[in-house]
C-alpha cells in the first residue's frame, strides 16, 4: 500500500467523480469500464504470470461489467477463461449490457452459477457485487462467496471484495477473502477500516486516468499517514544539540502491583528521543523500574503532592499506563486533571475521565474501541459500527486530540480531515502496544510538536516498529520487542 494516495474517499464521492468524469469530462462510461478491466488484468498478469487457467464470476451492475471486459481480455491474449453468472446477463443495462455484448460478440460464454467452481483454476475473479452493496450477502451469492474462499486459487476482487461494506470496512454477512484487490477511480474507506484490510489481500489503485478537475470540490473522509511527512516533522539534529533540547517525560501511573506499564511507556519516550525521561510511580516500584532501564529516573509518589516539583521540570506528562483504580491513583487523578502541561492519556487515566468528562486543548486521548465505548457511553460495537462518527464524538466531547486505535487507527485533524494509519499488523493486539504508544507521541511532543503532529507521527511510528518486529513472525509478538525498532524507524 506505499504507492497509494494519501486520500480516502466514501463510495457516494467515488461515485460522483465517476459522473463528473463521464458527463462533465466526456469519457465514455464503457471507455472507464474498458480502462478498469484492462488495469486488473495487467496487475493480476505481472503478479501470477504462472495462472493460465482463469475464472471470472459475475453478478450485477457495473461490477459484473468490469468481469465480462476482463473474460474478453484474457481470451484474446490467450488465457482460458471460463465465465459464471449469478444474474441473467440479459438483465444487465448500460455499460455493463455493451460489457456483456461485446464478451459475448468474442464468442464468450457465461454459465450460470452451479454451485460448483473449476477445480483447476489457477486464479478467480471477483466481478459480483461492487461497493455500493448495504445489505448482508445471501442466497447464491453467499453460496458463490464461501465456495471462493474454499478454493485453492487465487482470489483477485475488482473494485471491492464482494460482501464487503464500501464505506465502513465490515463483512455484511460474509465477504470474498481476496489476495489482490484493484480498486478504481479512488480508494475507498471500507479497504482500510475494520474487516477490510483482512478481506483485500494487496490494495492497487487504478485511477483510470481521470483528470484531476472530476474531483471538483471533493472533500476525502480520510488522510493516510505516511513515512514522509514524519520525516518532516523530525529533522536531522543539529550537532551542537544538547538533551535539554528535546524535552522532559514525566509517566505516572504503575499502580501497586502494575510497574511493567510505566516502564514500557517510558523506555519507548526514551527510545524515540525525548532528551529526559522521569517516572512518578508506586514506592514500591521505584528501584525496579531503574534496575531495568538505568537510563530512567524513578521516584517513589506515595502522596499527590509528591508530584509537584517533578511537573516543574517536566515538559509533557504521560499519563495512565498501569494507573490502576484505587484512591492513589484518585488522589494523583485530581492532582493532574487540571494540570496546563501537553499530555497524553491512556489506560485507566480514561476510565477517570469517562467519569468526569472536561474537553482539554492540549491533551492527547488514546482510547481503543472498548474504551472508546466506556467515554461514548455507548459500546465497542457502536464505535466500531461507525469508527468516524466515534472519533467525531470523542473530539467533540473531550477536545485536543484523538486517537482512536485498532486496525486503521483514527486521528482527529484541525484540518477537518481525520488521518488513517494503513501500517501495522494483527500481531500488535497484545498487552502492553498502548503504554509503547503513549511513550512514542510523549516523547515527540516534548521534542516540540504539536500534539497533532506528534499524535499523527507516533502512531506511524508505532505501527511501523510493530511491522519491524513482526518481520519473523506476528504471532507472539510483545510490546517490548517494539522497543529495539523505534529508533531505526524515527531516524
Amino acid at each position: 500500500m506505499t504507492n497509494l494516495p494519501d486520500e480516502i474517499y466514501s463510495v457516494a464521492t467515488v461515485r460522483e467523480i465517476d459522473r463528473a468524469a463521464i458527463e462533465d469530462a466526456g469519457i465514455p462510461g464503457y471507455t472507464l469500464m474498458t480502462r478498469a478491466g484492462t488495469a486488473a488484468v495487467s496487475e493480476a498478469r505481472n503478479r501470477y504470470p504462472e495462472a493460465q487457467r482463469w475464472q471470472v464470476l459475475c453478478g450485477a451492475g457495473n461490477n459484473a461489467g468490469d468481469g465480462y471486459v476482463v473474460a474478453r481480455l484474457l481470451a484474446n491474449e490467450g488465457i482460458v477463461v471460463s465465465v459464471i453468472t449469478l444474474v441473467d446477463p440479459e438483465s444487465l443495462k448500460g455499460d455493463a449490457a455493451t460489457a456483456y455484448g461485446d464478451f459475448a460478440a468474442a464468442g464468450g460464454v457465461a454459465v450460470p452459477w452451479s454451485g460448483v467452481l473449476d477445480a483447476s483454476a489457477d486464479l478467480i475473479v471477483d466481478a459480483m457485487l461492487g461497493s455500493g452493496l448495504t445489505r448482508a450477502v445471501a442466497g447464491q451469492f453467499a453460496a458463490a462467496v464461501a465456495a471462493i474462499n474454499d478454493h485453492r486459487a487465487v482470489i483477485l476482487a475488482l473494485d471491492i471484495p464482494t460482501g464487503l461494506h464500501g464505506d465502513s470496512g465490515a463483512a455484511l454477512g460474509c465477504a470474498v477473502q481476496a489476495d489482490l484487490t484493484v480498486t478504481f477511480v479512488a480508494c475507498k474507506t471500507g479497504l482500510f477500516l475494520d474487516e477490510g484490510p483482512d478481506l483485500c489481500g494487496e490494495i492497487v489503485l487504478a485511477d483510470l486516468d481521470i483528470a484531476r478537475e472530476c474531483w471538483g470540490h471533493s472533500v476525502a473522509e480520510f488522510r493516510r499517514m505516511n513515512a514522509h511527512r514524519t520525516r518532516a516533522w523530525l529533522p536531522q539534529r543539529r550537532r551542537s544539540a544538547h538533551k535539554g533540547d528535546f524535552g522532559h517525560v514525566l509517566v505516572v501511573g504503575g499502580g501497586a502491583g502494575m510497574p511493567g506499564a510505566v516502564r514500557l511507556c517510558a523506555e519507548a519516550a526514551l527510545r524515540s528521543g525525548a532528551g529526559r525521561v522521569s517516572v512518578a510511580t508506586d514506592p514500591a516500584h521505584a528501584s525496579i523500574i531503574v534496575a531495568a532501564c538505568p537510563e530512567l529516573m524513578s521516584h517513589a509518589i506515595e502522596k499527590a503532592g509528591d508530584l509537584e516539583p517533578l511537573l516543574e521540570k517536566a515538559s509533557v506528562i504521560a499519563f495512565g499506563p498501569g494507573l490502576g483504580r484505587s484512591a492513589w491513583a484518585a488522589k494523583l487523578v485530581a492532582m493532574l486533571t487540571d494540570d496546563e502541561h501537553p499530555s497524553v492519556w491512556d489506560a485507566d487515566a480514561l476510565n477517570w475521565l469517562a467519569e468526569s468528562p472536561a474537553k482539554v486543548a492540549n491533551r492527547v486521548i488514546t482510547p481503543h474501541p472498548g474504551e472508546a465505548g466506556t467515554l461514548l457511553k455507548s459500546t465497542t460495537a457502536d464505535v466500531q459500527g461507525d469508527r468516524r462518527a466515534a472519533l467525531a464524538k470523542l473530539h467533540e466531547r473531550y477536545g485536543g486530540v484523538v486517537i482512536l486505535k485498532g486496525a486503521g487507527s483514527l486521528v482527529t485533524s484541525a484540518a477537518g480531515v481525520p488521518w488513517l494509519c494503513t501500517s501495522g499488523n494483527p500481531g500488535m493486539a497484545a498487552a502492553g502496544m498502548g503504554d509503547v504508544l503513549t511513550g512514542i507521541v510523549a516523547a515527540l511532543i516534548a521534542q516540540g510538536l504539536s500534539v497533532e503532529a506528534a499524535a499523527v507521527a507516533g502512531v506511524e511510528v508505532h505501527a511501523r516498529a510493530g511491522d519491524r518486529a513482526a518481520a519473523s513472525g506476528e504471532r507472539g509478538l510483545l510490546a517490548s520487542d517494539l522497543l529495539a525498532e523505534i529508533r531505526g524507524v524515527i531516524n
